[in-house]
């Protein structure tokens, strides 16, 4: 069984188990990169099963003319970005969490983000979301498990300042 999304004339299936081309995380279809922001070497990178918040939506300013009463003008107005939301993620280290501390820390550090969305035997790239400056706001961990020798996010929150999409067949 798998969920069907749609991001204008892009869709997204999850659930779909595709070849194997050797990461680990094979029954995604999409895979998220975070690399701190001005630095190109991956911070971390994951699959998680649900993503949520990639959204933008504008004020529309209406301005009506004097006695001009069958007619408004619209203009656009700013642009308000969402958050995004990624749920039961799977890492391969504790890059997320430290990255979490970090910004604790140093409230400056921002990351930039890539969610590369792939075909459903994700033999090819599709498409991907580039958000700049995020920040993590929550990260919650999931019910402890001894059995699994890998690191689990039960949520991952991002607020983010910029997004971008790229929808060129192999965009990276």
């Amino acid at each position: 069984m798998s969920d069907s999304y749609s991001f204008g004339p892009l869709s997204l299936e999850i659930g779909q188990r595709g070849t194997s081309d050797g990461y680990p995380f094979s029954a995604f279809n999409f895979e998220i990169r975070i690399h701190k922001e001005g630095d190109q070497t991956l911070l971390c990178g994951g699959a998680f099963s649900d993503c949520d918040g990639l959204e933008m939506s504008m004020d529309v300013k209406t301005i009506r003319q004097g006695g001009d009463n069958a007619r408004q003008i619209r203009l656009a107005g700013p642009v308000s970005l969402g958050q995004i939301t990624l749920k039961r993620g799977m890492t391969t280290g504790f890059d997320l969490w430290n990255w979490f501390n970090q910004t604790i820390t140093d409230p400056g550090l921002r990351a930039d983000v890539q969610i590369v969305m792939f075909e459903t035997d994700r033999s090819k790239q599709t498409a991907s979301f580039h958000l700049e400056r995020c920040i993590p706001i929550k990260l919650k961990a999931p019910a402890l498990n001894a059995r699994d020798g890998i690191v689990a996010i039960e949520e991952l929150q991002l607020a983010y300042e910029t997004l971008r999409l790229d929808s060129s067949k192999g965009a990276a």
